[in-house]
């Protein structure tokens, strides 16, 4: 399956511009588009964007964290359509099921060793400049005169 908008990428490049493997954006794909034809059984209106388009921009709102407002202009849509449009790719992925992390419980049953490193940055030290240099102290005391 070629991705429409990636040709002669590689796989590499694909997963660092969008934060998955083709295979799992292919996986993805076919559970928005038969979720998508479940919509038009229903009479619902046919977006103009494809469903590998709504997709790419759904993982670079997740990916880059930008506006709805920038992501719509790239994609030639207004910033509510692309609202819209993320919701529904964001809602029918996780109401799929097939995207979603183990558990607290499976992961006590794993038989994997997790090794947890904590960093505690609250006692760093600050540099501030010497308030006690002697041209401090005349100007202060010229100051109150």
């Amino acid at each position: 399956m070629e991705i429409q908008g990636c040709a002669g990428m590689t796989g590499e490049t694909f997963r660092r511009l969008t934060g998955v493997r083709k295979r799992t954006f292919a996986e993805m794909v076919t559970v928005l588009e038969s979720a998508e034809a479940a919509l038009k059984k229903q009479g619902g209106k046919p977006s103009r964007l494809t469903v590998e388009m709504r997709l790419r921009m759904t993982l670079e709102y997740w990916r880059e964290y930008r506006t709805y407002l920038h992501i719509g202009h790239s994609y030639g849509v207004s910033e509510s359509t692309a609202y819209r449009n993320i919701r529904w790719c964001e809602d029918t992925l996780i109401t799929s099921g097939v995207f979603t992390l183990p558990g607290k419980k499976a992961l006590v049953r794993s038989d994997r060793t997790y090794e947890v490193v904590l960093i505690d940055a609250t006692e760093t030290p600050v540099e501030r400049c010497q308030k006690h240099s002697a041209a401090t102290i005349r100007a202060r005391k010229r100051a109150t005169r």
